[in-house]
């Protein structure tokens, strides 16, 4: 077993390109970037030798921090990271190094987050947490998918974004970054949350190159919704999206969508990953429903067993949320700039 830097050797990138489980969030863009924001430093653990290709490889990160402790995280800020390995007792002998290397670098967890069922992690894997993911199969006709929106809730949406004369752009320039996170400011006020520093998502658009896209619908000029979305092969990942609630009446986040799928279809893309949602967050869950998306339960799994009261529990302060909601623009960049690198 042994260990590179996904970074530096370019057997990674080509473990990636013909992988059938790899996603953009094993792609170099992604880890530069987050080795560029956080500081957190990408690993991989192969089966193969310095002078041999790689047919496996497992990801993770190291995050170091003095407010939630130092971790092995199977990848921060991604939805989900599939191991990339063929055969299951080759991934047991991965994961088994790679509980050592917890242990050995006095690590306060292990945390996987894979795409499917993995009961052969080992049996001291623990269930984290558990979310729904939800996919949109992009195979049927534009005419079948459309006919599988929300008749009320998505197409009417779809029909008064037309009759409202949006307009719609798509780029990766400075200009839409801006445009992406001025919206992410009104929409994490909105939940009362902090967001990500702008660093990061300049960080991924440079990185990340044409496999990102951010989509702005506007009216009369001015933006009120937009999509961050990610690349791989056939596959295309909505990762975040953002818009002004004192328009949601005009359907400017179903007419994105609608552009994505359309524009998915004629690009030869499979399928458009519509990400995770939380269980109890039904609002999300039914927005996600009702685009036709498939549903299906997405496990996180941990070594050794921990109370959940890391990365994300400040969020879950109801008093920590009135503030964020109050905070000027320029404060509430701060606080999220300040506090993103110690959730992972």
């Amino acid at each position: 077993m042994n260990i590179i830097d996904p970074l530096s050797d370019p057997r990674w990138d080509d473990l990636v390109a013909r992988h059938p489980s790899a996603s953009a969030f094993h792609r170099r863009g992604w880890l530069e970037a987050l080795k560029q924001t956080y500081g957190y430093q990408p690993f991989v653990l192969t089966s193969a030798a310095a002078s041999e290709p790689l047919t496996d490889g497992i990801l993770a990160c190291r995050v170091t921090s003095w407010l939630t402790g130092t971790r092995l995280v199977s990848l921060p800020f991604a939805d989900h990271c599939e191991p990339l390995i063929g055969d299951s007792s080759n991934r047991r002998l991965l994961t088994d190094r790679l509980v050592g290397e917890c242990t050995r670098q006095r690590c306060k967890y292990l945390e996987f987050r894979p795409l499917r069922e993995s009961a052969d992690l080992g049996n001291e894997f623990q269930t984290s947490e558990s979310f729904y993911f939800h996919e949109l199969d992009l195979s049927p006709s534009l005419e079948q998918l459309f006919k599988g929106l929300h008749k009320d809730s998505i197409q009417r949406k779809i029909k008064r974004a037309e009759k409202e004369k949006l307009t719609y752009e798509v780029g990766r320039t400075e200009e839409f970054i801006e445009t992406f996170y001025n919206l992410q400011l009104i929409t994490r006020r909105r939940h009362q949350l902090p967001p990500q520093p702008i660093t990061w998502f300049r960080n991924l658009a440079k990185n990340m190159g044409d496999a990102l896209h951010v989509r702005v619908a506007r009216k009369d000029g001015a933006p009120i919704a937009t999509l961050l979305t990610l690349r791989h092969r056939s596959n295309i990942i909505y990762k975040y999206g953002c818009s002004d609630g004192a328009f949601h009446q005009m359907g400017g986040m179903p007419f994105l969508f609608w552009k994505l799928i359309e524009e998915g279809k004629a690009t030869g893309a499979d399928c458009i990953d519509f990400g995770r949602s939380e269980m109890e967050n039904e609002g999300l869950v039914a927005f996600k429903d009702k685009f036709g998306t498939a549903k299906r339960t997405l496990t996180y799994y941990r070594y050794p067993q921990t109370k959940k009261q890391d990365a994300r529990a400040w969020g879950d302060s109801g008093l920590a949320r009135r503030m964020f909601s109050l905070l000027p623009d320029g404060v509430l960049s701060a606080a999220g700039k300040i506090l993103y690198r110690h959730i992972g």
